[in-house]
């Protein structure tokens, strides 16, 4: 998962945000956002949502970076979900598509 941390702060970074910005706007404070790109916290699908919401990108494109981050396990399980919410009409939004 470091290289999530990491890749969070190179994307960060790129659109000139500070860690100040990212966490008041994900409602936390800054050392809890420093914890996230220093990978001292695992990563989850809300925290990875908010991320990428506020950054503008696909969750995916976070650790699509380097296939070194996590394991297939995350993501069989997110296609899993994908084809679970296609069978039964739930919508997805277009950025997971």
């Amino acid at each position: 998962m470091k290289i999530c941390g990491q890749n969070i702060r190179k994307i960060r970074r790129s659109k000139d945000f500070t860690q100040e910005y990212m966490a008041f706007e994900m409602g936390i404070s800054q050392k809890a956002y420093s914890d996230i790109e220093n990978s001292k916290v695992k990563i989850n699908l809300e925290i990875l949502t908010k991320i990428s919401d506020i950054l503008e990108i696909k969750p995916s494109d976070i650790c699509s970076i380097s296939h070194k981050c996590g394991n297939d396990e995350y993501e069989n399980k997110f296609h899993d979900l994908v084809e679970y919410m296609k069978k039964n009409n739930i919508t997805i939004p277009k950025e997971y598509m």
